[in-house]
């Protein structure tokens, strides 16, 4: 496979972590996800513009914030993907902001944040996520829209914190099940350039990523009926690896359509001009999500 092809497909699979590679990490219990966090008093919301870091649990956060806010509109928190960090989503962040509140942030391991003292989980991701909400949105609405891996974080983190997401947008988000689908369509017998992908994405879901992030798969549960927009790729880059590549196809646009159960309010579409960073390659197209999404919330 030419390197190029091989690179993006590494992306893809991988680096996002796991653009079409990633997954869960501990279990994916309510446990997991704090579910007692609604019940913690929250701060009130800082209307600040620009960068920032911020303390969330003893951590440094970087956090980008820009727009205006307004009463009862929820306030778009962009979740990179693995591997990428704010300044990734900055000019998608920029054309949101013309016509709401949206903030980003750097996970610990990535961007301008805190390195994580260890392995980290769904679980300890999601504790932050919560502490950077507290800080951009206080009480407040928020609408979470996460690309690659960081859609894989807000699909996880939304069903035990209904009380304050609102909605959701999963731009090429990671399978909840991508272990077993890439040890499927990519089977141990493989040999070349595809059992490299194979060994290097498994590494990645076992924690060998920047953010040290261990992931396992895990049933979707529901978020009740908040409304959901799934977009997926529509550029079959992933049919570039060699033999494999038309069951990764697959396995991905199988993937997607798992996050459906997330609601009964869900919506799949295809971005037929992008690849995996629909955000940058189709903009439209998320931006266009986004606002349907935020007026539905508004609801």
């Amino acid at each position: 496979m030419p390197s190029k092809i091989k690179a993006a497909a590494l992306v893809a699979l991988c680096c996002t972590v796991a653009g079409p590679v990633l997954a869960g990490c501990d279990d994916d219990t309510a446990a997991d996800w704090d579910p007692f966090a609604s019940k913690t008093p929250k701060a009130t919301a800082d209307p600040f513009s620009g960068t920032k870091k911020i303390d969330v649990a003893g951590r440094s956060v970087n956090v980008s914030c820009s727009g205006v806010p307004a009463k009862g509109r929820p306030v778009v928190v962009l979740l990179h993907g693995g591997g990428d960090g704010l300044d990734k989503m900055a000019a998608f962040q920029k054309t949101l902001s013309k016509a709401n509140r949206v903030c980003s942030y750097d996970r610990l391991g990535a961007g301008a944040s805190d390195k994580p003292d260890g392995p980290q989980s769904f679980s300890s991701t999601g504790k932050i996520l919560t502490g950077v909400l507290d800080r951009i949105a206080g009480d407040g609405p928020v609408v979470l829209a996460g690309h690659s891996m960081g859609g894989l974080i807000a699909a996880r983190y939304a069903p035990d914190h209904q009380d304050r997401v609102k909605g959701l947008v999963l731009m090429d988000a990671t399978s909840p099940t991508i272990t077993d689908d890439i040890t499927k369509a990519i089977p141990k017998s493989a040999t070349g350039q595809a059992a490299q992908l194979r060994a290097q994405n498994l590494a990645i879901f076992q924690g060998n990523n920047p953010e040290k992030l261990v992931m396992t798969d895990g049933e979707v549960r529901s978020a009740g009926r908040i409304p959901v927009e799934v977009i997926k790729h529509g550029k079959p880059y992933l049919a570039a690896v060699p033999k494999y590549g038309p069951r990764l196809e697959q396995a991905w646009t199988a993937g997607q359509r798992k996050w459906l159960a997330l609601s009964s309010r869900s919506r799949l579409t295809t971005a037929a001009k992008s690849g995996h960073y629909i955000y940058v390659e189709q903009p439209d197209a998320a931006v266009q999500a986004i606002q349907r999404v935020t007026s539905q919330a508004e609801r």
